[in-house]
This record gives structure tokens, C-alpha cells and sequence, in this order.
């Protein structure tokens, strides 16, 4: 072997590579093991509209654990994820000794359900969280089966935008289990929609109500507490305290 220069070349390569690698293992235990690198600051990249900084304070704590390198930026997006205001968390590190955490927060569009305190946020996901009383009062109503919501917000969204040609807008949408639709518009008025049906599309008759009702509702002295337009060529008003009437 001692006469094979080229065997002693790799053989000695080997080694310094060995060495090299030993050295950064070393080195990368050093660091998450030495306690003289902690985070020392965590800053987030946008004010937050919704989340308390108390919230924040009893959250990050028990996350915050190890040295700038051995702390698991899992754990801590994790840890502010569970605050009800948070939708999702991204985390870096910034050296020598900071956290730089960049936070979406729920946009709340709607509130779902009744007595819940679950809203929908633009998404169309249904989160529960607590907002203050006037942007409560902002927000319409969304009722519907489980797993309903990204549709019914959906479908509101479409509402509004069909009434607006009357100058009405609508505060509440339902439906059924069995996939019935009720629109509650801000004048107090019930649109009972019904059903999708094959001879007679949902938006076929809405439209037919909303070409006669500037005429038909809109100058009546008393307005109908509900409109039902789930006959496939008509549609009946009914005021309050009164019977039915096509």
C-alpha cells in the first residue's frame, strides 16, 4: 500500500472528510445545546386587528422553549394557531435572536348558525370567536347543514347581487336539510325560494318575482311578510296577519 501514492491520496481524503464531518456535528451540537443564543424578541410583520396582545402573551410562552436554533417553529405556529382569531401562522428565524411571525387572521363575512357565537370568514369556514357588538350587528345571518357554509356564503353572495336591481339587499339566508332556500331581506320580508327544480329553476322564478316587483310589492302601502315563489308558474304574498293571497 505504501507504494500506491494515489491509495494514500484517497485514503487521506477520507480522513479529512471524516474530521470535517465529526466537526460539524460537533459544531451543530454546540449550538443547539448552548444557552447563550435565546430568542430574545418575536415580531409580528402586521399589526393584528382581531388577536390580543394578552391572548399572544399566554400562548407563545410554552413554545418558546430552547435557543435560537433548537426551537421548533412548529410548535410555535401550532401554539398561535389555537388563538380563535388566528387562520394561519408562518414563522422564520431572524439571526442572531429574533422570530419574525407573519399572521392571517378569520375576515369575518357572516355569522353562522344562532347562539353558537360561530362566524364564517371569507373563506367560507366557520371558526368561533367573539367580535365586538358593532361588527356583530354588521354582519348578516347564514343558516345550513354541516359542511354547508362555503356554499350558502356562496349563494348570499349571489343574492345580493340579484336584489340589488330592486334596491333591496338581503340580512339572512337559509337552507334547509332539505336543501330549501329562504332569503330575509333587510325590509323584514321572507323570500321563500324553496328548492331547485328542473322545470322550474330557482333563479328562472326569482328573476320572474324581481321583473314585477317594483310594480307588485315595492308600491304596496303595506309590504308582504312573506313572498313564497316555490310554484313552478307563480308566486303567492301573504301580510302579516293575513291569509295567503296569489
Amino acid at each position: 500500500m505504501w507504494n500506491k501514492p494515489y491509495l494514500l491520496s484517497a485514503i487521506a481524503d477520507l480522513l479529512i472528510l471524516a474530521a470535517s464531518a465529526a466537526l460539524l456535528v460537533a459544531a451543530a451540537v454546540w449550538l443547539v445545546g448552548v444557552p447563550s443564543l435565546p430568542v430574545r424578541q418575536v415580531v409580528f410583520a402586521e399589526p393584528l386587528q382581531h388577536t390580543r396582545r394578552l391572548e399572544i402573551e399566554q400562548a407563545l410562552p410554552a413554545a418558546l422553549k430552547g435557543n435560537f436554533f433548537s426551537l421548533n417553529l412548529e410548535t410555535v405556529r401550532s401554539a398561535l394557531e389555537t388563538l380563535p382569531w388566528i387562520r394561519s401562522v408562518e414563522v422564520r428565524r431572524v439571526w442572531p435572536a429574533k422570530l419574525e411571525v407573519k399572521v392571517e387572521e378569520h375576515r369575518p363575512v357572516a355569522r353562522w348558525g344562532e347562539g353558537r357565537g360561530e362566524l364564517v370568514n371569507s373563506f367560507g369556514e366557520v371558526f368561533a370567536a367573539a367580535p365586538s357588538e358593532t361588527e356583530l350587528a354588521a354582519l348578516p345571518l347564514l343558516f345550513g347543514p354541516q359542511g354547508t357554509a362555503p356554499d350558502v356564503l356562496k349563494r348570499f353572495g349571489e343574492f345580493v347581487g340579484t336584489f340589488k336591481v330592486v334596491n333591496e339587499r338581503p340580512v339572512q339566508l337559509t337552507l334547509s336539510p332539505r336543501l330549501a332556500w329562504q332569503v330575509k331581506l333587510e325590509n323584514g320580508m321572507l323570500v321563500d325560494l324553496g328548492r331547485e327544480q328542473p322545470k322550474a329553476p330557482l333563479g328562472v322564478r326569482l328573476e320572474r318575482f324581481l321583473q314585477v316587483y317594483p310594480e307588485t310589492v315595492a308600491k304596496r302601502a303595506i309590504r308582504p311578510a312573506v313572498v313564497d315563489l316555490r310554484y313552478p308558474n307563480g308566486f303567492a304574498m301573504r301580510v302579516a296577519g293575513e291569509g295567503k293571497g296569489k
